[in-house]
């Protein structure tokens, strides 16, 4: 099975999504599965340099501050219940995250997973500003990647291709929000469902797929 996750290092409910498909996962048994992380952004026109986090987000929701304050306490429980945390009070930008996405995608294949994670982690926990350039450095270098060979990667924009091919995927599926999961190219799961949700599709879908005889899987 492939799992496709459309993804947006920003987005708080990617991040919960993102962990309650793994913990899914851990009591998915019924056939292997091979995880893709793809690139989405919810705002691609952020400024290269970044915005306040509160201005935007008081825009975005048209929410003033009593109704955001509740709105990101509700996202720290809900991360809270998956076992991540949350700390908005350390988050002061809104970063443009093409540069993220584009680490992601020339990262080592066994470290997708970790730089994704430590993303989210850098941005949501520590409030760092994911969309500069030395701070995804700084995550890349923690990781075991070469800090200057990384930097030459970005600055000669490898990668890129895969991030715009991405985003041109999810616009011809039609992903209009993240988290957005897909599966074997031919079904979709949206939003930052419970794990038990996502485990019973999962095993769903597998029971629907032909086997090599072209039978369903029982």
């Amino acid at each position: 099975m492939m799992i496709e996750i459309f993804e947006d290092i920003v987005c708080p409910w990617c991040r919960i999504g993102k962990k309650n498909m793994e913990d899914a996962l851990t009591n998915f048994t019924a056939e292997p599965v091979e995880v893709h992380y793809r690139a989405f952004q919810l705002d691609p026109y952020t400024p290269t340099e970044g915005s306040p986090f509160r201005e935007v987000m008081h825009k975005k929701m048209q929410a003033d501050e009593d109704r955001l304050n509740g709105m990101l306490q509700q996202v720290t429980q809900a991360g809270k219940a998956s076992g991540l945390h949350f700390d908005f009070s350390k988050v002061e930008k809104m970063p443009n995250t093409l540069k993220a996405h584009q680490l992601i995608a020339i990262a080592p294949k066994e470290l997708k997973k970790p730089v994704v994670d430590a993303l989210f982690k850098a941005y949501f926990e520590d409030g760092k500003d994911i969309g500069h350039l030395d701070e995804l450095l700084a995550t890349a270098e923690q990781l075991g990647m070469d800090r200057e060979k990384t930097k030459s990667l970005l600055d000669a924009k490898e990668g890129l291709e895969q991030v715009e091919d991405d985003f041109e995927f999810a616009r011809q599926a039609g992903v209009t929000g993240v988290p957005f999961f897909v599966i074997n190219r031919k079904y979709a799961l949206t939003g930052a469902q419970p794990s038990a949700t996502l485990l019973q599709a999962l095993q769903q879908i597998s029971a629907e797929q032909p086997d090599e005889n072209g039978n369903e899987n029982e």
